[in-house]
């Protein structure tokens, strides 16, 4: 059974429609991208399946359970997290409290304070800082961390190496990968495809709401996705 499944999902904000019959599967323990340009609908499917956004046609499962009537924070205590675009640190609150906040549904697991710092060993000496003092990258993977002490089955990450430098970017992905292998679901939102690539196990690249190409990247062309990208 796959962990997440869409089916023929359209989303609206007002009258302009930001995805169009969007289906598709993630399965356990994959990381699944989704790549393209500024525009292509990539936020909104996030914040779709994470409840903040309802779709106007179309189902989303969790698990092989429906999740289109549960609002955000019940998704969040069925196991499923999110990491917006932007970071969106509680900026006036330190790292320990940040990552309290994330803890509050109470869900059981392995991912605390602890874990998180062993997992993001940067944070460990600012966790008395606030947030609003942090570097990009830092509060980058305060709000990873901040995600995953809700102790996630689905992880959802909204451009996580936007802005940041290529040794953070580096770093960042490093802990995905650990993270897949403790047995975290990944669905990442990306526009740096070449970073991506190295870690998806599936991608599919969206263009104006649909997707205009989807495989495993090894079957995937260089030359197909750049057209797809842009829409060539």
């Amino acid at each position: 059974m796959s962990v997440l499944e869409l089916q023929e999902v359209d989303v609206f904000y007002g009258d302009f429609q930001a995805l169009f019959k969007v289906s598709f599967k993630v399965e356990e323990g994959q990381t699944f991208a989704c790549i393209g340009a500024n525009g292509g609908g990539k936020s909104t499917l996030l914040r779709t399946i994470a409840g903040l956004q309802r779709p106007s046609s179309g189902q989303i499962f969790f698990h092989g359970e429906p999740v289109d009537k549960h609002p955000a924070h019940d998704r969040v205590g069925m196991g499923i997290a999110l990491v917006p675009e932007g970071r969106r640190v509680f900026p006036s609150l330190t790292v320990f409290e940040n990552l309290q906040i994330g803890a509050y549904g109470g869900r059981k697991g392995d991912w605390n304070t602890d874990s998180v710092m062993e997992l993001f060993p940067l944070l460990k000496p600012l966790v008395k800082r606030q947030a609003s003092s942090l570097s990009g990258g830092e509060q980058q993977a305060l709000a990873i961390g901040r995600a995953l002490m809700a102790n996630p089955h689905l992880l959802l990450l909204d451009e996580v190496s936007l802005g940041l430098a290529p040794v953070v970017i580096k770093r960042i992905y490093e802990a995905m990968v650990h993270l897949v292998d403790t047995g975290t679901t990944i669905l990442v939102v990306e526009q740096d495809v070449q970073h991506v690539l190295t870690v998806a196990d599936h991608v599919a690249c969206f263009l104006e709401g649909r997707i205009s190409l989807e495989g495993k990247p090894s079957d995937l062309s260089s030359e197909a996705i750049t057209a797809a990208y842009f829409g060539m």
